[in-house]
């Protein structure tokens, strides 16, 4: 099993920052894409940020240029510096991840349990 555990989320002003963080932990053989989606009351989830490694990093046109994705291989943990933020950020933020557990040629998607971002003056 693996989990995931964000932090960073809380509120904020409009115009202001704040650094998402989810560290995961357990039983990682090898972590493959690593995301940020968020789900707003009323709306559907979705993807704010992907990054693969190797890879270059995707951003949902909302957040493009004032979001930047990032992870840390060495410790496992995903990153979201969210800058500029407007009252539209305010969501659930949660990451996801695709798990490698063992040799074996197998990835599983796993979820953290969210952190709230409220963004208000």
């Amino acid at each position: 099993q693996v989990q995931l555990v964000e932090s960073g989320g809380g509120l904020v002003q409009p115009g202001g920052s704040l650094r998402l963080s989810c560290a995961a932990s357990g039983s990682i053989f090898r972590i493959y894409g690593m995301h940020w989606y968020r789900q707003a009351p009323g709306k559907q989830r979705e993807l704010v940020a992907r990054i693969i490694d190797g890879g270059s990093p995707y951003y949902a046109d909302s957040v493009q240029g004032r979001f930047t994705i990032s992870r840390d291989n060495t410790k496992n943990t995903l990153y979201l510096q969210m800058n500029n933020v407007k009252p539209e950020d305010t969501a659930i933020y949660f990451c996801n991840t695709d798990v490698q557990t063992s040799a074996l040629p197998y990835r599983y998607s796993y979820w953290g349990q969210g952190t709230q971002v409220t963004v208000s003056s």
